[in-house]
């Protein structure tokens, strides 16, 4: 979802790393977009110099804007994972982080729209050779093998998100997660060919030189056009992890609760050292 606008992504990427890697990432945030950018469209000369400048304009429209809506949303996390999670706290989080996410895309399309609607016809097979590879590595990770191995993929990169933020799980912990794990609807297929429909809708934008007048609303509102099976899986899929999540802070020792309140503190410190540079 964040790869099509491609000022908009790196930026994200660089939030979602561990602690440590946060500052490394964003400070070299200009340099990560410039090579995205370029893996995907090839700038040169005059339009090299151009991208250089947006890149700037939207970093700094992000550390004064969104990085303090981080610095909140993760203090205000780490809060209401001390005092004990509810179904509610994990569905504001999500809809927090999504309302961010809303506004950092269509920030980044709007500095790259102008950019995008002066592509050449090389830029744009480039392009959608680029995206043709990425399909293919979707497949490889998500689409292979059947149904039961697929659930089971799914499972262990479940378990491994949840050590990372709790520590190791114990037995019972593990017998929630498979219980969620087990009857959560299977939305990969779905993703895929909603993927593929959104691909095409851009790049007929990019072709159609409408980037500057459609693109940062078409960013924002990436769940916008989904097939209606899709959605409604995707939301059955979204409350059954919010539900796992509520049962599993019940069973919390004191020190995985502590290890994830200090990894989202962890997030928000960041966040605010960041901002001030």
């Amino acid at each position: 979802m964040r790869r099509l606008a491609a000022l908009a992504l790196v930026a994200a990427l660089a939030l979602l790393q561990g602690c440590s890697a946060i500052r490394v990432a964003y400070s070299n945030a200009d340099t990560l977009l410039r090579w995205q950018a370029n893996s995907y469209f090839d700038f040169h000369d005059s339009a090299s110099e151009e991208l250089d400048r947006r890149i700037g304009a939207f970093l700094g429209w992000h550390r004064a804007t969104a990085l303090p809506q981080y610095v909140k949303i993760a203090g205000e996390a780490a809060a209401r994972v001390e005092r004990g999670l509810a179904r509610a706290d994990v569905e504001w989080f999500y809809a927090a982080l999504e309302a961010q996410a809303r506004e950092g895309l269509r920030a980044g399309a709007a500095e790259a729209a102008p950019l995008l609607d002066r592509l050449e016809p090389d830029q744009l097979q480039h392009f959608e050779q680029r995206l043709r590879e990425e399909n293919r590595k979707f497949e490889r990770d998500h689409l292979r093998g059947g149904p039961a191995e697929r659930r089971q993929r799914r499972l262990k990169r479940t378990v491994e998100r949840l050590e990372d933020w709790f520590g190791p799980l114990a037995e019972e912990q593990e017998t929630l997660v498979r219980r969620y794990n087990d009857s959560a609807p299977m939305v990969n297929e779905m993703r895929d060919r909603d993927r593929r429909r959104r691909q095409a809708e851009l790049v007929a934008m990019l072709r159609a030189r409408e980037a500057r007048r459609r693109l940062p609303d078409w960013a924002a509102a990436w769940d916008r056009g989904r097939e209606p099976a899709y959605e409604a899986a995707f939301r059955d899929w979204r409350s059954a992890y919010a539900g796992m999540i509520a049962a599993l802070d019940r069973t919390l020792t004191a020190e995985q609760r502590r290890t994830a309140a200090a990894r989202l503190r962890g997030f928000a410190a960041d966040f605010e050292q960041l901002q001030r540079r």
